[in-house]
């Protein structure tokens, strides 16, 4: 009844951009949190950037200065905005959103790959 979706990966140049998007649909009543993670090969899942419902938000240090967190909750969607993108930044991308009445759900990952 509820589902979260992830968009937007894909194969980009160092230096290059991309925008990743995560809307939520279903039943959804409301939306707490939602943050964008990511998990590159041998390593554990990090939390890339988060945004409160009031649109408070914080980044990891090695994507501060690079990467944007925004949403628009009149249709339950999360961005991330990704420029100066760099080899390792490359990883599946989840989002996570906190849904009043449902919990934290995950989106199935998008594949951002930097070339080198």
């Amino acid at each position: 009844q509820v589902q979260v979706v992830e968009s937007g990966g894909g194969l980009v140049q160092p230096g290059g951009s991309l925008r990743l998007s995560c809307a939520a649909s279903g039943r959804i009543f409301g939306i707490n949190d939602m943050g964008w993670y990511r998990q590159a090969p041998g390593k554990q899942r990090e939390l890339v950037a988060a945004i409160t419902s009031g649109g408070q938000t914080n980044y990891a240090d090695s994507v501060k200065g690079r990467f944007t967190i925004s949403r628009d909750n009149a249709i339950n969607t999360v961005y991330l905005q990704m420029n100066s993108l760099k080899p390792e930044d490359t990883a599946v991308y989840y989002c996570n959103a906190a849904l009043i009445a449902w919990g934290g759900r995950w989106g199935q990952g998008t594949q951002v790959t930097v070339s080198s």
